[in-house]
């Protein structure tokens, strides 16, 4: 694995392991332990995903220590506020099975970012969350919290890949010293349909899902794919023993569609 460093000098892995929509609930302790015997060593999980118990076991399975796995999860919109967003922590927690994440974000923006985000700077300033940061923010809404913030969120994870890359965002992340992670990095297997992404997987002898993957960690964003087969599991970490050109990169950056599969964040009902 190979790591780059959050704004407050924490390691970070370059690719995650996501645990969204995990089929069987009850089956993503071996899952998750079948990605960290591939390699990962970040496990992305949230209170909404229902895997937080089965991310905790599935590390206690792998036999490697707590402080060898990044782990990160998220407070769900219905526990905003400073007070909910505590209990909330504190229930993801017992859930995992550990006294401190490595990472606590707000899964999406809603009326009480700012409380919400006070909330996380209390966690980390206790040093239980090791980084903060936020999922699926604009820049207005990173711009409110901001406004009455101590501490500048360290990661912004949001839908990007090859046909939504929100390069506006990505711009604005990176000059706060922002990282930004990627969920659906492959876009359910949208993102590998271009005929350039086959290309390029043939002119480098590689997989679409690794071109794809590759492009990501060079342009400076963390991916987090999942998958709950194996196989897959280590296609798509084995993207670091080969490097995209520059031309390659750039013809990439031009399949910017703006199509994305999430909801857009300044209409988020649920």
């Amino acid at each position: 694995m190979q790591y780059t460093r959050l704004k407050n000098g924490r390691e970070i892995p370059l690719i995650g392991f996501g645990t969204y929509k995990v089929d069987d609930p009850h089956a993503a302790a071996q899952t998750v332990k079948a990605a960290l015997a591939a390699g990962y060593r970040l496990l992305d999980t949230a209170a909404y995903y229902g895997t937080e118990e089965f991310v905790g076991e599935g590390l206690r399975q792998s036999g490697l220590a707590r402080k060898d796995v990044f782990i990160t999860t998220k407070v769900w919109n219905d526990r905003h506020g400073y007070d909910e967003t505590l209990k909330a922590f504190d229930e993801s927690l017992q859930k995992l099975g550990t006294d401190y994440v490595d990472l606590y974000l707000i899964h999406w923006p809603k009326e009480q970012n700012v409380q919400t985000w006070q909330a996380l700077e209390t966690l980390y300033k206790e040093g239980r969350a090791k980084a903060i940061g936020v999922s699926n923010f604009k820049e207005h809404h990173l711009d409110e919290i901001l406004q009455e913030a101590d501490i500048t969120p360290m990661v912004n994870q949001v839908e990007y890949h090859p046909l939504f890359q929100q390069k506006t965002l990505k711009d604005y992340c990176g000059r706060l010293g922002i990282k930004l992670q990627a969920y659906s990095p492959l876009m359910r297997g949208e993102a590998l349909k271009p005929a350039l992404i086959q290309k390029l997987a043939d002119k480098y002898n590689k997989t679409p899902s690794q071109i794809v993957l590759r492009w990501d960690i060079q342009s400076g964003v963390i991916p987090i794919p999942k998958s709950a087969h194996t196989a897959r599991m280590r296609e798509n970490i084995s993207v670091f023993d080969f490097t995209l050109d520059e031309a390659d990169m750039a013809q990439i950056a031009a399949l910017d569609e703006g199509k994305h599969l999430g909801a857009d964040p300044d209409n988020v009902d649920f």
